[in-house]
């Protein structure tokens, strides 16, 4: 009988296997708009700083494997008028994809967004990928923007979905 999984946050040791899905990603998908692997300093940047600026990482595991991971972080970081929106990114191991791994990821976002008082959590998917505008849409995310040709990667253009959920309701009140 397969183990359930469990999804908590993520610690610096699990930074090799999230850097292992991550570049299998990037390697073999449109997921990602990057066409190097990252190396393990720069993903132990990345982890690094998510971490010092207090956003979550969390890490879904199936027995000892880590089997994906989420996060989110501020949105368009630069302008304070964005404070209370987010974007969330969401990766999957090959071997774990439709089966429910991507879900429970982002679903455990969503009440640690609510809990730093967000408001708005957005996502930015390559328009092929099927799966994960699906897996969105029966989250409760919407399609709010289809941006075209806007990346370029294996020799062709790519579209860029962004879908958008709401952590609280549509117009809650915010001070600022």
């Amino acid at each position: 009988m397969m183990e359930a999984m469990r999804v908590r946050p993520a610690g610096a040791d699990d930074v090799p296997a999230m850097m292992a899905i991550y570049n299998e990603v990037v390697a073999t998908s449109t997921a990602i708009y990057s066409f190097k692997p990252s190396t393990l300093d720069e993903r132990r940047e990345w982890f690094c700083a998510r971490s010092a600026g207090g956003w979550p990482v969390l890490a879904a595991l199936r027995g000892d494997a880590l089997v994906g991971y989420a996060s989110f972080a501020e949105f368009r970081g630069a302008w304070p008028g964005y404070q209370h929106s987010v974007e969330h990114s969401v990766y999957v191991h090959a071997d774990w994809r439709r089966q429910g791994v991507g879900s429970a990821l982002v679903s455990a976002l969503l009440p640690i967004a609510a809990e730093m008082d967000k408001h708005v959590m957005i996502g930015g998917i390559d328009a092929a990928n099927h799966g994960s505008l699906r897996m969105h849409e029966w989250l409760g995310f919407q399609r709010v923007a289809h941006f075209r040709e806007v990346g370029r990667k294996f020799g062709r253009w790519l579209d860029l979905v962004f879908v958008q959920r709401f952590i609280d309701s549509p117009g809650a009140a915010r001070a600022g």
